[in-house]
């Protein structure tokens, strides 16, 4: 298998940006595609890191990271969940910023100790807790699926940024900087592939299950959907839905006829 590659920045809304990579993985098609890995630092009053990318891109990864801000003005670490992907460069972070707290819940921090993380810089997100920077509020998200229980989203209310975790990511067959960027059906099949291998669960999920799901994103009303395996989706929620309730058909129409 092919290296992974860390691939850039880019400003994906007011205050946010995008710390892309891509890792080459095999598809349940027999083919090989490209899943993006990506972390998220919103520039603000108290600057905040969303999820830690890849240890084995770390240099790249930090050097991008202290291009954008200075790491001793880091405020808080995201942490969506404990896979591999997703905290790989925590701690090469909490050494750089040192004023610096890791958001999470209390399964998280559990799994932080059991990975021998210090969770003594830990801030314990309660049910139905936020936090407030002054200009805006960071809500947390249960996403629509996730492939760990301890999994948050987050919404950010001045922006109307959605972070997803893992849901509605992607097997792409190049790497690309803009969801809209990726043909319809090949977006479509991406997300079908994806959400086979990251929750085949939903197999098993009826329609009200989604319905509440997609209810709760749609009421969010967000302008843009981030997520740690698709590029950054402005203004396509409605798409996305639509790609991720077919991909539940297809896994239910394959569950039923295995």
């Amino acid at each position: 298998m092919q290296e992974p590659v860390f691939s850039g920045v880019g400003a994906v809304a007011p205050d946010w940006f995008e710390l892309r990579s891509h890792l080459p993985v095999p598809s349940p098609d027999g083919g090989c595609r490209v899943l993006p890995v990506n972390a998220f630092l919103l520039r603000g009053r108290e600057p905040m890191l969303l999820d830690t990318g890849l240890a084995a891109l770390r240099t790249p990864f930090m050097a991008a990271l202290e291009g954008l801000l200075p790491l001793e003005e880091l405020r808080w670490i995201w942490i969506s969940h404990m896979d591999a992907d997703h905290v790989g460069n925590l701690p090469a972070v909490l050494e750089r910023a040192p004023e610096a707290r890791v958001v999470t819940n209390f399964l998280g921090m559990g799994k932080m100790a059991l990975a021998g993380l210090p969770t003594d810089r830990v801030h314990l997100l309660e049910p139905g807790g936020w936090l407030t920077f002054g200009d805006r509020e960071i809500v947390p998200v249960r996403p629509p699926y996730y492939d760990a229980p301890e999994s948050i989203g987050c919404f950010d209310t001045a922006t109307r940024t959605l972070f997803t975790v893992d849901a509605f990511g992607a097997l792409l067959d190049a790497p690309v900087t803009e969801a809209a960027a990726i043909p319809d059906a090949v977006l479509r099949a991406g997300i079908a592939n994806w959400s086979a291998i990251d929750a085949p669960w939903l197999a098993g999920m009826g329609e009200d299950y989604l319905l509440r799901a997609f209810d709760r994103i749609e009421r969010l009303s967000p302008s843009v959907i981030l997520s740690g395996h698709l590029p950054a989706a402005r203004g396509m929620t409605g798409a996305l839905l639509s790609h991720l309730a077919a991909a539940c058909a297809q896994l239910s129409a394959d569950a039923r006829a295995a």
